[in-house]
């Protein structure tokens, strides 16, 4: 740890977060780096900052405190530093370990594609995680919901986001499509146009299990009863498809006595209803239409379900499974129907990288939109907590933006600090503000009755309702 970063004095009195063991150890005083944010971050870290130190305050009494760190990135460091994402902010997150951002612009016509993603990337931040509920009062596009209820990690390393791709034209992308076409094609009917652009889509067992982990260490922690693996492998098979049968793979090799996939939960229950039921009868159940298979299929289904009951009957059986944390999988376009369908059939989403880019902006819009979304990116021993809206430069020193995504990732921050006494007291002073109707501007128009406030007063009145949020706390 150095004594300053980009000209910046670590605050005296704070202490770096440790990590040993694969667990945080958190000071009373941490040091947390904190990156403002371009366009409208600076009035939401100003509102955010005040209701986070209310918060330990009120939690800890004085016990406890955040030692702030700024550093800098996107615009406020290039017109400091001309660098988008200087070295030193980078070494002060690893340095650190725990941080905090408001929205960054993306550099437009070269250089760092995405400060966001470049920041992932770095220090190897694998696992996006979106957490995605409803606080009542909010508007929303649905008829229910408060059916959602979920969670998504999403793989953040890898997939289309890795950024190797040729242009369409160019020298390096005919060299790639005469490899493609002439080499790796030349035996099958398909071809790439010539004109193509091409990109790269790697998805690796490695970093899918890895991802899956965190996803079922949340839901047995948590006590959710599923674990969805999103994917498109219908049509990818090698990427998408391996990435659900990597993420399987994952859940039996080592959470096989707290597990059961959903194809298990059938071969299992259909014998716990039909104690004489064989395997040929069974498989016949799991598989609709296997009696027009062909023999090599049948045999691989018989196969299928008398390992099952080999193997984890003794544990599973008689009704056990319905007690296990359940593995399923979905088409990611089927998903994308039901979590507007059915929400309340969903919990904990794991995908892939784009997959869960889409997924959990479009679960964020039947909420309230991504002004009410959180978002951490999480590594083993360090973390990043952003807001997951864009700049909106044209509101910027406005007092005019909701800040709730900020300051819902910093209830996120604490809970990931082990502080979740001061995580409740954020999420219960906002909710009990939405609820007296006293909102910004975005959440105001689509409320009748409500009462329009500016990013300071917002935060005002959700420190004044953590008094509320105490009071009904130490009483119970």
């Amino acid at each position: 740890m150095k004594s300053s970063y980009n000209g910046q004095v670590v605050p005296a009195g704070g202490q770096a977060i440790g990590y040993s063991g694969g667990e945080l150890q958190v000071p009373d005083v941490p040091v947390i780096p904190f990156i403002e944010g371009d366009g409208t971050g600076r009035d939401i870290w100003k509102a955010s900052r005040r209701v986070f130190d209310a918060a330990v305050e009120r939690a800890y009494g004085g016990k406890r405190r955040v030692a702030w760190f700024e550093v800098f990135a996107g615009e406020k460091a290039f017109n400091t530093f001309k660098e988008w994402l200087p070295d030193e902010t980078v070494e002060a997150i690893r340095d650190f370990r725990v941080a905090i951002k408001g929205p960054l612009t993306t550099p437009v016509g070269g250089g760092i594609r995405s400060l966001n993603v470049a920041l992932r990337q770095i220090l190897d931040l694998y696992s996006c995680e979106r957490p995605v509920r409803y606080y009542a009062g909010v508007p929303s596009p649905v008829r229910q919901p408060e059916k959602m209820d979920i969670i998504i990690f999403r793989e953040n390393t890898e997939d289309v986001y890795i950024g190797i791709e040729w242009k369409s034209g160019t020298a390096d992308a005919k060299k790639l499509l005469e490899f493609l076409n002439h080499d790796m094609l030349k035996d099958g009917k398909k071809q790439i146009r010539w004109d193509s652009g091409v990109g790269i889509k790697p998805i690796s067992p490695f970093g899918t299990k890895r991802l899956v982990r965190r996803a079922i260490k949340f839901a047995l922690l948590n006590k959710r009863p599923s674990v969805t693996l999103m994917h498109k492998g219908n049509i990818q098979k090698f990427t998408e498809g391996a990435f659900r049968d990597w993420g399987y793979d994952l859940a039996r090799e080592e959470f096989r006595a707290q597990t059961i996939t959903e194809r298990e939960s059938w071969i299992i229950d259909n014998l716990d209803k039909n104690a004489q039921l064989s395997v040929e009868e069974n498989a016949a159940l799991v598989e609709p239409g296997l009696e027009q298979a062909t023999e090599d299929f049948k045999k691989t289904i018989y196969a299928e379900v008398k390992h099952t009951l080999d193997t984890i009957y003794g544990t599973h059986g008689k009704g056990q499974w319905k007690k296990k944390l359940l593995i399923n999988d979905r088409i990611a376009d089927s998903v994308f129907q039901q979590v507007l369908l059915r929400a309340d059939e969903y919990s904990v989403l794991a995908t892939s990288n784009l997959n869960g880019d889409y997924l959990s902006d479009a679960c964020a819009a039947q909420v309230g939109g991504l002004g009410m979304a959180p978002g951490s990116n999480i590594g083993d021993g360090f973390g990043v907590f952003e807001a997951t809206h864009g700049t909106a430069p044209k509101y910027a020193d406005k007092d005019v933006i909701n800040p709730s995504s900020v300051m819902l990732s910093g209830a996120m921050m604490f809970d990931f600090l082990g502080w979740g006494e001061a995580a409740k007291l954020i999420e219960g002073g906002i909710a009990r503000t939405i609820q007296q109707k006293r909102v910004t501007y975005d959440l105001e128009r689509l409320m009748p009755g409500a009462t329009k406030v500016g990013t300071a007063a917002f935060a005002s009145a959700i420190i004044e309702n953590m008094g509320t949020a105490a009071a009904v706390s130490s009483r119970t």
